[in-house]
């Protein structure tokens, strides 16, 4: 009987990489005992150093049984190399198995991944981060998750996609994820004490649960299989299910109460379907008209809360446009972009690099500031896909009036609304993009990112990497010549 030692729980490619040599040693399935980190070995068990060593030929086996494998070996049943292994033999001399419905492995298999995907999509929905602010006033997420498999490295990417704008962590029994606003770090898992307990956005997480909830909607069997009884205790929102489905009954009467006995007027059924749009009186001729008419912008709701609308400043006719996420807390109050921390990283930038600041538009994606209330604060909030599309329509004037030789997108979500697709920040930059109209953008970083950075050497490296991205900025401008 052989050993074969691996280190990760989940790692396919050191499985792949482990099969790849017991094969090559001709070892059968029966032979091999698959063991993890700190798992003694039976008495009559040898080690695998004894294995071929590189990347020896073994066969083919269909893309299907890989992507299976990908998903399986995330299942938590300690005999998941082994079957992986038996199948993985067997598919090398029959290759229809993967077309068996019947085969008992390949059955197994396929109930393993299921449960993972399962899994993964439960962490999506039941996640919930906590504020942590130090003593510097940066403000981090951190939540704790206990999954039923190894889903954290398959499902981390989709909260980067998700919170991309904030720095995060999640923290697992067996391993934790760490985005800081750049990059996906993975380390050692923790416990529960290691999220704080308090949290000042849960009472509005209660509140938002609270307004959502569906009495109409409400069985028992919905209630197990949409939030699982075993996820309540890491979830704010959950003290309140039981006082809620105690009142669902009242509440649902209330509702059929309320409800109208004859449809609603065509005037009524527009408004329900169209968003209200305050349109301005008169066309829109210049950069002055569009800045007054956009304080009565009513494409979103984000005008309800904001002070008013922060539209672009700069010279009518700029070298370079630069286009941020939306105003905040000053801009929203003072009415001028880029007036903040931020605008001061942006300027000390762009001066170094010898761009002309007077020739500097600056403006943002979205025109209202999106925040939550905390207390007296007014905490950042990123805006959404539709509050983004709904206000193209005013960044849309201002490149038409301004008509600058360059846009640089600061951040991902000035990049979406410029390219119309999802954009991601590390795949972009460094390299200019022709836009429809002829117009050369770049995309970097927002500046509030290097504000976020906590340690020294991290903030120093990402200075110069956006300062590096500003001075190709400077010579696209050069390039494309003097504008008359």
């Amino acid at each position: 009987m052989l050993s074969a030692r691996i280190n990760g729980l989940n790692d396919f490619e050191e499985w792949r990489a482990k099969a790849r040599q017991l094969l090559a040693a001709g070892m059968r399935p029966g032979d091999v005992v698959w063991r993890l980190p700190g798992d003694d070995s039976g008495l009559f068990e040898a080690g695998d150093d004894m294995l071929p060593s590189g990347d020896v030929p073994v066969g083919n086996v269909p893309a299907a049984f890989v992507e299976l494998a990908r998903e399986a070996i995330n299942h938590s049943d300690p005999e998941r190399f082994a079957v992986l292994y038996r199948f993985l033999w067997r598919l090398l001399e029959d290759r229809g198995l993967m077309q068996s419905a019947s085969d008992p492995d390949l059955n197994w298999l396929t109930r393993m991944a299921s449960a993972v995907r399962r899994d993964s999509h439960k962490m999506k929905a039941f996640v919930r981060f906590k504020s942590i602010v130090d003593d510097s006033g940066l403000e981090r997420y951190a939540a704790w998750f206990e999954p039923e498999h190894f889903t954290l490295e398959r499902t981390a990417p989709f909260f980067v996609r998700r919170f991309d704008g904030m720095m995060w962590a999640i923290i697992t029994p067996y391993r934790s994820a760490y985005w800081d606003g750049e990059s996906l770090a993975l380390g050692p898992g923790g416990q529960k004490g290691d999220v704080p307990s308090d949290d000042a956005v849960e009472a509005d997480w209660k509140t938002y649960f609270s307004s959502i909830f569906n009495p109409a909607r409400l069985k028992v069997s919905m209630m197990k299989s949409e939030m699982p009884v075993k996820y309540w205790r890491n979830l704010p929102e959950a003290e309140l299910i039981a006082p809620l489905i105690r009142n669902a009954r009242q509440m649902e009467a209330e509702m059929i109460e309320r409800t109208a006995t004859q449809p609603p007027s065509r005037h009524l059924r527009q408004q329900a379907r169209e968003p209200e749009v305050a349109e301005p009186e008169g066309e829109i001729q210049s950069l002055a008209d569009a800045r007054a008419a956009v304080q009565g912008c009513r494409r979103c709701p984000l005008y309800e809360h904001a002070t008013q609308a922060v539209f672009g400043e700069g010279p009518a006719h700029a070298d370079v446009m630069f286009v941020g996420e939306q105003p905040g807390d000053q801009e929203d109050l003072a009415g001028k972009p880029f007036i903040g921390p931020a605008g001061k990283v942006l300027d000390a930038a762009v001066e170094k690099v010898g761009i002309d600041r007077a020739r500097v538009y600056v403006t943002n994606a979205v025109k209202h500031f999106k925040f939550e209330p905390r207390g007296k604060r007014r905490i950042h909030q990123r805006p959404d896909a539709g509050e983004v599309s709904a206000c193209k329509f005013w960044l849309n004037l201002e490149i038409g009036f301004v008509k600058p030789k360059v846009i640089v997108a600061l951040g991902a979500t000035a990049a979406t609304s410029l390219l119309g697709k999802t954009a991601t920040i590390s795949k972009l930059r460094g390299a200019p993009i022709e836009l429809e109209d002829g117009t050369v953008l770049f995309v970097t970083n927002h500046p509030s990112y290097l504000l976020r950075i906590p340690d020294v050497e991290g903030k120093a490296r990402e200075q110069q990497k956006f300062e590096d991205d500003l001075i190709l900025v400077r010579q696209a401008i050069a390039s494309i010549g003097t504008r008359h």
